[in-house]
């Protein structure tokens, strides 16, 4: 039998190998095929959605129009929504990050069992579902009932229960606590393997432990700052669980309004469009917060 009708049963056996132990791209083909198809071809599908007229579930041909977009952009609910999401989505971020990084910059100076059992109570959450918890933040800051308002009034703080759910406060609240762990990993991967020896040659230079902190700490762990920030932005600004719990049913953001449009109205075509504009509006965010991220950890590095 000659090579060359050997070499055709050989290529699968070549290509596979080759996407085992190559280099360059092959090693990530499958991850990347599986994206795109059960992520990219669902996406985009979707989002053709906004761009057709849909009639009791079909799709009516030669429909296409960009009268659907149009209109969700001259909506002042729509832009209303996307405000509220945006705000809500910045200050839960924030919050989570003034929360995450005295937790990241205490792990990096704990050793041993101690380090162990921090990294386990970070995520530990993880292996409970978001809706799970945020029903469980529906008993805490629940009406006279909830643990809250009892323990308060049980204490005489208060005489009336406080009114925190189904508000802003109730959401930030939710989310912040549901997407710290997504902030705090990022930080203990930085701060912990960080240089010691740049903190020490400040110390001998005369620096204090807080200029130190916020002149050599703080700069390093810049990059990990920003990509927490755009990690939990996009999840708090696309979240639909926590507003749809915590905010209760007066209460909606873009997320919400996506979901009651396709599943409650039947709306497929206005939902679509209300998609388009959260995960458009969300990449562009999450780009803004990488670029500004990226321009600040050159500036810290020139400095340095």
């Amino acid at each position: 039998m000659t090579a060359a009708a050997i070499s055709p049963g050989r290529r699968p056996g070549r290509l596979v190998r080759r996407m085992l132990h190559g280099g360059g791209f092959w090693p990530a083909l499958p991850a990347v095929l599986f994206l795109i198809v059960f992520l990219v071809l669902p996406m985009l599908t979707l989002l053709a959605f906004g761009f057709v007229t849909i009639d009791r579930g079909r799709i009516v041909g030669d429909s296409f129009t960009l009268q659907p977009l149009w209109a969700a952009l001259n909506d002042t609910l729509v832009w209303r929504l996307t405000w509220r999401s945006f705000y809500v989505a910045v200050i839960s971020t924030v919050m989570t990050l003034l929360l995450a990084y005295p937790v990241a910059y205490l792990y990096s100076q704990t050793k041993g069992i101690w380090r162990t059992l921090m990294l386990v109570a970070v995520i530990s959450p993880l292996l409970t579902s978001a809706l799970v918890r945020a029903y469980a933040w529906l008993v805490i800051l629940g009406g006279r009932r909830g643990i809250v308002n009892h323990t308060l009034i049980q204490l005489g703080v208060i005489d009336e229960p406080l009114r925190i759910l189904n508000t802003d406060y109730a959401v930030i609240i939710g989310m912040t606590q549901i997407h710290l762990p997504f902030m705090i990993l990022p930080l203990l991967a930085v701060l912990a393997e960080r240089d010691r020896r740049l903190e020490e040659a400040s110390f001998n230079l005369g620096a204090s432990r807080a200029e130190t902190f916020f002149k050599v700490v703080v700069p390093m762990s810049v990059p990990a700052i920003f990509a927490g920030l755009a990690l939990v932005f996009a999840i708090s600004y696309t979240n639909f669980i926590v507003p749809q719990l915590l905010g209760g049913g007066n209460y909606a953001t873009l997320a919400v309004q996506v979901y009651e449009q396709t599943v409650v109205v039947l709306d497929w075509t206005r939902g679509a469009v209300l998609a388009a504009i959260l995960l458009s509006s969300s990449f562009a965010f999450v780009f803004l917060i990488v670029w500004v991220g990226s321009r600040i950890n050159r500036w810290s590095e020139a400095r340095a």
